[in-house]
């Protein structure tokens, strides 16, 4: 098997091209090394969304706490929602067209109560076509539709949570995350405009 002189050239440039354009592999789930033992906590004891984030956590290196654990931190799925409304009809006013839509509400709290992770709505939507005349494979479209958006907005909701604790400042033993270390009793020192 001979191997094209020039493949290595394109591959050459197509790395090139990808990493100036800002290309960038995403990072590893990074959750906050003082946040302890996680357990996720849905208002449906058997949500396929609690499931996966559980699941999902667990990869990530979390050490998921039992039920009646109350020193863990909490994973809220506040709320779901379901909804698959008609984007098109034909000619006789038969849907042909539906985009089924699925959003939850969530917040992440430490084991002290504190807040983490604001509450967060996350929406997800596909939309797909079912023929009116033909019904046989359009619930199991459906429901695949539906598992395919169970999985999204687990990856999604733990993208936000990531990005959430990327960008907060680290946090002293002692003190709450999102709280000024210095605030208390400390007045800032002005910069002078002297070297």
């Amino acid at each position: 098997m001979t191997i094209h002189p020039f493949r290595p050239l394109f591959i050459g440039a197509f790395v090139l091209a990808a990493s100036a354009c800002g290309f960038h592999l995403r990072e590893a789930l990074k959750l906050p090394p003082d946040l302890g033992q996680v357990r996720v906590v849905a208002r449906d004891p058997y949500s396929p969304l609690a499931q996966s984030l559980t699941n999902s956590l667990e990869r990530a290196g979390a050490t998921m706490a039992s039920e009646d654990a109350s020193d863990a931190a909490v994973l809220r799925i506040l709320s779901e929602k379901w909804a698959s409304t008609p984007i098109s009809v034909d000619q006789f006013g038969r849907a042909q067209e539906y985009s089924l839509r699925y959003a939850a509400v969530f917040r992440l709290e430490s084991a002290d109560g504190s807040v983490v992770v604001p509450q967060q709505a996350v929406e997800l939507s596909r939309d797909y076509v079912s023929a009116p005349t033909t019904s046989a494979g359009t619930e199991s479209e459906r429901e695949i539709l539906a598992r395919e958006l169970q999985r999204e907005m687990a990856a999604s909701i733990l993208r936000r949570i990531d990005a959430a604790t990327r960008t907060m400042p680290p946090t002293e033993p002692g003190t709450t995350p999102g709280t000024d270390p210095g605030a208390a009793g400390e007045t800032p020192v002005p910069a002078s405009d002297t070297p």
